[in-house]
C-alpha cells in the first residue's frame, strides 16, 4: 500500500480520499514542519478539523509540528518506513534525494504569483511529472499549498549584495541554500520553533521562515533588531 506524502499541504488530499467509500475508520499520522503557533500551523490544524467533518469522521488524523516525532528533514523517511503516514512539508526537504524535488517547492524567483506555479503544477504536467518522483519511495502525492511572497526577516541591514557575505541565516534546504551559499552567506537549516530564540540571540542573524504572516505569529516581526526585506 502507498504511503500519502504532502508537499506543503493541499485540500487535493481530501478530494482524493473522500471520493473513496471507508468501510471503518482510517487514522492518519501527519507531521509538518510549521509551528502550531504560525498561520501555516492553524490552518493546518483547519485542515484536519475539515477532513474529519467532512469524511463525517472516517477519517480520523493526529497532527504533529515542528519536530515533535522526527526532524523536519526527516519527516519525508518517517512516511515512507511507517513511521509516520504522511508528510506535511515541502519538496525542498527532498532534494538530497533528487534536486528535481525543488519544484514541488519553493522556486527562487520562478514565478511571479502563486497561480504560475499552480498552472503549472494541475494543468501543466507538473503533478504527473512529480509523481514519478515521490512513487519511487512508495509514496502519493496528494497536492500542494502554495501562498504570496515570503520575507526575509534580518537583525542586520541588507541593502546590497555584498551585505549578504558571512550573513548567518535560517534557509530551508535545497535551491535557496545554494543560491545565498554562492553569495556569500551562510544559511543554516533549522525548525521554525528554534528561530525565535536564534535570532533574539545572535546565533543567526536572519531567517527565512516563510510569509510575513508567519514571521508576525511566531513573534519574529516584533523583535527590536529585525528589519524585513
Amino acid at each position: 500500500m502507498k504511503r500519502f506524502t504532502k508537499s506543503v499541504v493541499a485540500a487535493a488530499a481530501l478530494s482524493l480520499m473522500a471520493g473513496t467509500a471507508l468501510a471503518e475508520t482510517t487514522k492518519l499520522r501527519i507531521q509538518t514542519h510549521y509551528a502550531p503557533e504560525s498561520v501555516s500551523g492553524k490552518l493546518a490544524a483547519q485542515y484536519v478539523d475539515n477532513v474529519q467533518t467532512m469524511s463525517n469522521g472516517e477519517i480520523q488524523i493526529e497532527m504533529f509540528y515542528s519536530s515533535s516525532v522526527v526532524k523536519s528533514v526527516e519527516t519525508f523517511d518517517a512516511a515512507a518506513t511507517g513511521i509516520l503516514d504522511c508528510d506535511m512539508t515541502g519538496g525542498a526537504y527532498q532534494t538530497g534525494k533528487n534536486p528535481a524535488f525543488q519544484f514541488v517547492g519553493d522556486i527562487m524567483g520562478g514565478y511571479d504569483t502563486p497561480y504560475q506555479q499552480l498552472s503549472w503544477l494541475y494543468y501543466g504536467g507538473g503533478i504527473d511529472a512529480a509523481a514519478k518522483l515521490y512513487n519511487k519511495f512508495d509514496m502519493e502525492l496528494i497536492g500542494w499549498w502554495v501562498y504570496g511572497q515570503e520575507s526575509f526577516a534580518s537583525t542586520k541591514e541588507i541593502a546590497k549584495v555584498d551585505d549578504f557575505k558571512d550573513w548567518k541565516f535560517r534557509s530551508p534546504p535545497g535551491l535557496e541554500t545554494k543560491i545565498f551559499e554562492k553569495l556569500g552567506a551562510k544559511p543554516i537549516v533549522m525548525d521554525f520553533t528554534e528561530v525565535f530564540t536564534a535570532l533574539e540571540s545572535g546565533i543567526i542573524d536572519g531567517s527565512d521562515i516563510s510569509a510575513i504572516a508567519n514571521n508576525k505569529s511566531m513573534g519574529v516581526y516584533d523583535l527590536p533588531k529585525v528589519k524585513f526585506a
